[in-house]
């Protein structure tokens, strides 16, 4: 009985660890999901114009020869912390009203391995998960490969995650 316990205090501890968990219960038309396909589009174009997705400055970056994509990185670090700052703050809502609530993460080794294997895969293929869409998009069709290895890899960790230590 107590083992029970133990296992579901762990899967409880561990989703919350581990695991993004969409808690919101509102249910929308697909036609919404349009503000979602737009909202893409345009990050990628600006991807684009900022040159995040250029093989040749992703090069840089791992060999340290420019500054451009940490710079961006960077920025991006800095606008999430103050956002995150703003919405805890001053109580902002999603715009349907739902509260937004962040949870603790406690940090483990799976962080490092996890990273490590990210960053090899990032320097090997030029390519993280966000700008491979912007990448084919511009023709870059190579990247299919990446692609469908990064949806191979996510499925594989999701079928052997409970096997995982973590």
């Amino acid at each position: 009985m107590q083992k029970n316990i133990e296992t579901k205090d762990d899967l409880e501890l561990r989703s919350l660890d581990t695991m993004c968990v969409n808690e919101s219960r509102l249910q929308h038309r697909g036609y919404h999901n349009i503000k979602y396909l737009v909202l893409g589009i345009l990050f990628g174009i600006l991807f684009i114009k900022a040159e995040v997705i250029s093989w040749f400055r992703i090069q840089e970056m791992f060999r340290m020869q420019s500054f451009h994509m940490y710079g961006i990185i960077g920025s991006a670090i800095l606008v999430a912390m103050i956002s995150i700052w703003l919405i805890k703050k001053f109580n902002i809502r999603t715009i349907y009203g739902e509260e937004i609530i962040f949870h603790k993460k406690t940090f483990n080794k799976g962080h490092i391995y996890g990273g490590l294997i990210f960053g090899f895969g990032w320097a090997l293929t030029g390519a993280c998960p966000g700008p491979l869409f912007a990448q084919i998009g511009t023709g870059a069709t190579v990247v299919v490969v990446t692609l469908l290895s990064a949806i191979a890899g996510t499925w594989v960790y999701g079928y052997i995650r409970e096997k995982l230590p973590h």
